[in-house]
């Protein structure tokens, strides 16, 4: 693969100042503009050497080709080590398995494992027939496509489609055994919750590494329905942090700092050394985090193309 973005870290994504490995998660653009806003989020990121960054698939495989696009432009044209979102959701297993090898041959050795969430217009997931049913079964068949390296999802707070705290964990240890290589967690906000799921994933036999999804807040009310809808907890001291500046953005910014770095340090403190960041495609907060957390910054300068592609 052709690399002009950055140089690729000879720490295996680990910052040689902090010991602190990052990751960052991008959706991919439905217009240019947002095209290249998101380039420009990938440009202000890169010198902070992630292990590696994922790129989301939409529900009901909605994003399937801006997904496969904006991997393999990040594969083509940075240094960054890209990992493609791919779900069990309205495709068949040939079909994934087919898209899978794409991947493969493009040169992405990453893939994140997601059952998916159900296509727009329904309420309830359902396996597409001949499809693979849950995440699991996925991890098991991209094992047989090629030697990816797999990161799933953990849900500290429980999947809200689990009947139990126990059959979530149960599930979870099923998609490690099928031959995922780390899980990734939802976004949380109360460390205590991650802290319990910690102990609990340890106590199933669950040795793969526990990363945790930090999930920086400038939209308050936007991030309270979405936690609503994955089953995630909004603590009173958030929503008091927030109150009163919905008409102050640099406000919310500081709060938004504040918050995400003060919890990430607090995990540090726990032994935690790898964090995983939802950046919504914005640099500015996930940048100003990451250097509270002595993440170094590689000064290469950006190449002179893709700078005009900005």
């Amino acid at each position: 693969m052709a690399h002009s973005l950055g140089q690729a870290s000879d720490t295996g994504g680990v910052s040689a100042t902090s010991g602190i490995s990052v990751s960052f998660e991008f959706f991919p653009p439905k217009s240019e503009d947002a095209e290249v806003a998101l380039w420009d989020t990938v440009c202000r990121l890169a010198p902070l050497q992630p292990a590696f960054v994922s790129v989301t698939y939409g529900a009901g495989g909605s994003t399937r080709e801006r997904t496969h696009a904006t991997v393999t432009r990040i594969a083509r044209e940075t240094a960054l080590t890209p990992a493609a979102h791919l779900t069990c959701v309205d495709a068949t297993r040939s079909e994934v398995d087919d898209v899978a090898r794409q991947y493969w041959e493009a040169g992405i050795r990453h893939l994140v494992a997601l059952r998916g969430d159900p296509p727009e217009n329904t309420t309830s997931y359902s396996p597409a027939a001949g499809g693979y049913k849950y995440a699991s079964d996925l991890v098991s068949g991209l094992r047989k496509v090629a030697d990816f390296e797999i990161s799933v999802a953990a849900y500290p707070e429980v999947h809200p489609d689990a009947p139990s705290r126990a059959f979530d964990l149960d599930y979870l240890k099923r998609k490690i055994d099928a031959g995922a290589t780390r899980a990734i967690t939802q976004f949380f906000f109360d460390n205590s919750v991650f802290l319990r799921f910690r102990d609990a994933v340890a106590a199933a036999g669950i040795d793969a590494p526990l990363v945790p999804g930090i999930m920086p807040v400038t939209n308050f009310n936007g991030i309270r329905g979405f936690a609503e809808r994955c089953g995630t907890s909004i603590p009173a001291w958030l929503a008091d942090a927030f109150e009163g500046l919905d008409d102050d953005p640099d406000g919310r910014r500081r709060v938004a700092e504040k918050v995400a770095g003060d919890q990430c340090l607090e995990l540090m403190k726990q032994g935690v050394d790898e964090f995983h960041f939802y950046t919504l495609n914005r640099a500015q907060l996930t940048v100003a985090i990451c250097r509270q957390l002595g993440v170094s910054e590689d000064k290469v300068p950006l190449a002179v193309d893709l700078e005009a592609a900005r």
